[in-house]
């Protein structure tokens, strides 16, 4: 596999990979902004709102059916969190033209549809297709509303919300209910041509090596800009900080939802592998701590588990419990946390959570779609490091790194989803 990324013009870069390990050509589009409360809502309709047509493919069905015609292309998009970043992601996949029965030229047909999808989208009297627009504005309604749906998601959602209150990050990467009604096609079209204009465009390219493939002359719809957006570099800060929030939510629910929300002071770039590896000897996996003591010999949660969140140099820890067991669990995964903080951690914990990182790196390779997910990761970081670079880094962490790490490790929130009683 070779990785290769060009800056096409201000504001916008190629990445491509080129592979020959799979039957398909993946490409994709990434609109990155910063997110903010003005906007999550109109970001997140937007991407709903260009799948609906193009000037050249006025709708859903007449898409499919292009699709359909090429050798049964597939497209999907959707909306995501990036650190302090909201993400606009659009994608088309379809086979090699190896594979076909004749030349096609599928690839250059792939990219120029999605392009079409996302910087061509159908207008009417200077406005986006009103019964588009409303439409979508009901999807993500139902979206929006069905959020508590998933009991464990939810949860995840509101410690952020709360950890992170007034904060980008703490927004709801769909939006809000309230901002929906005032949304209009023509508003909705203004706001579009300025985010097109102003964020940060990725294109990326996965699949065998197509030199016959003109991306300069596909993309010169889009115009030069100064792309706006925040890089993960730019979020590691010192913070000081209170007594951790402790918020209590009541709801029908048949098994209580606990979250804690720490943040890593005073990290250094170079700190970031023993901050992965401090998570996973917490929660990363069966042989972790929360797993092993807190649910197998203590039997006080259904399930438990960490993870490092990079983009903002934070731990979740999650964990299904009993609603009677509060208490004795959250007393039980800080009793785990103290004890990493001392050192309390063995040469076999430490060799079990290298295997675990390196296995998810060597992953990477394993379908397109990651590929392209870890290299605009590196992409948002401000600096690029190589898969190999990371395997390299995670296996020279030493336990007197992870211990640093841990020593600065603060509890920030503690969420509690439990029942009404």
């Amino acid at each position: 596999m070779d990785y290769e990324k060009t800056n096409l013009k201000d504001g916008i870069t190629v990445h491509k990979i080129t592979t020959s390990k799979f039957k398909t050509n993946l490409f994709a589009i990434f609109l990155t902004t910063p997110l903010n409360r003005e906007n999550v809502t109109k970001n997140a309709l937007i991407s709903a709102v260009l799948r609906r047509g193009t000037m050249n493919f006025k709708s859903q069905d007449i898409i499919a059916k292009e699709l359909e015609d090429m050798y049964g292309a597939s497209f999907d998009c959707g909306v995501d969190k990036n650190g302090d970043n909201q993400v606009l992601k659009f994608y088309v996949e379809s086979i090699n033209d190896d594979f076909l029965p004749e030349k096609y030229n599928l690839a250059e047909k792939s990219l120029k549809l999605l392009v079409d999808i996302v910087a061509n989208p159908l207008v009417e009297n200077g406005a986006f297709k009103k019964e588009y627009v409303e439409v979508e504005k009901n999807t993500l309604k139902q979206v929006i509303e069905g959020k508590i749906d998933n009991k464990g998601r939810y949860a995840i959602d509101r410690c952020f919300e709360e950890m992170y209150k007034d904060e980008p990050y703490g927004l709801y990467k769909f939006g809000y209910i309230e901002d929906l009604e005032a949304i209009n096609e023509k508003d909705l079209y203004e706001y579009y041509k300025a985010l097109i204009s102003e964020c940060k465009i990725d294109v990326f390219i996965s699949g065998f090596d197509m030199p016959d493939l003109n991306e300069n002359q596909i993309l010169d719809i889009f115009t030069p800009r100064t792309a706006n957006y925040t890089t993960i570099e730019n979020l590691y800060i010192e913070n000081e900080l209170n007594e951790p929030k402790e918020i209590i939510e009541k709801m029908d629910v048949t098994q209580g939802k606990l979250m804690i929300g720490a943040d890593i002071l005073k990290l250094e770039k170079a700190e970031r592998p023993a901050a992965s590896m401090y998570s996973v000897i917490l929660g990363g996996g069966a042989n972790s701590k929360l797993f092993q003591n807190v649910r197998e010999k203590a039997s006080l949660c259904y399930t438990a588990g960490a993870s490092y969140i990079k983009a903002k140099n934070s731990v979740l820890i999650r964990c299904g419990i009993e609603t009677k067991n509060y208490e004795k669990a959250l007393d039980l995964i800080k009793e785990q946390l103290r004890q990493i903080d001392d050192g309390e951690f063995t040469d076999e914990d430490i060799k079990s959570a290298k295997q675990l990182i390196l296995a998810s790196y060597k992953s990477v390779k394993e379908t397109q779609d990651s590929e392209i997910t870890y290299y605009f990761s590196q992409e948002l970081t401000g600096e690029f490091v190589s898969i190999e670079q990371n395997i390299e880094d995670i296996e020279k962490v030493t336990k007197e790194q992870i211990v640093e790490v841990a020593n600065n490790v603060k509890i920030n929130t503690i969420y509690f989803l439990t029942d009404n009683n």
